[in-house]
């Protein structure tokens, strides 16, 4: 049976955005990334899917990314949170990219690879196009107000997947996915005979 998976924005969704990151020492964790992880790897696969266009514009290198990357990654491991794996694009927009969210390249590469039901997915980010990546593949996308959130808030039209921060999300994600499993399983509501 396919998983269940949450794309994670990372800067401005689980860390303070605070610019092109170049040294693990400038990572601040959101007071609330460790509670709301750990409630959603309880019943999702979790992905980080960032676009690093500083690496484009050589503000930043890969290794930079790699390196803070591996940073947040030893931090969640400390803490009992598996982030199953961390996408990267290292391109700016006007490349024409496949992989810069809103594509759902890297969902879509994590589908084949991890078996993931992408219809039953959800991506989180402070941008319109990290709620854009979620829908185009599928499944459905969030807004949190971290980051550049407040700046963009207008863009969503959906106001109702407008989130506070990555804890009020998921648990938006954890009761939507109690709505879901209640409809696409009647049969478990009705005594058999």
């Amino acid at each position: 049976m396919s998983k269940k998976a949450v794309f994670l924005d990372r800067d401005g969704t689980i860390i303070e955005d605070k610019g092109h990151l170049s040294s693990p020492g400038e990572v601040r964790f959101y007071q609330n990334t460790v509670e709301a992880l750990m409630m959603l790897q309880a019943n999702f696969e979790l992905f980080i899917v960032t676009n690093q266009s500083g690496i484009s514009n050589d503000i930043i290198t890969m290794e930079d990314v790699e390196n803070i990357n591996s940073h947040i990654l030893a931090h969640l491991e400390k803490s009992g949170i598996r982030i199953r794996d961390v996408f990267v694009c290292p391109h700016n927009r006007e490349e024409g990219c496949d992989c810069i969210k809103p594509k759902p390249y890297f969902a879509n590469l994590a589908a084949t690879a991890y078996d993931i039901s992408l219809k039953d997915s959800f991506s989180v980010g402070d941008h319109p196009h990290d709620m854009e990546f979620g829908i185009n593949a599928g499944g459905s996308g969030l807004f949190v107000l971290t980051g550049h959130g407040s700046k963009h808030h207008d863009e969503i039209n959906d106001k109702s997947l407008i989130f506070k921060d990555i804890l009020e999300a998921a648990k938006y994600i954890l009761e939507s996915g109690k709505i879901k499993e209640s409809h696409s399983h009647p049969q478990y509501l009705v005594q058999q005979p």
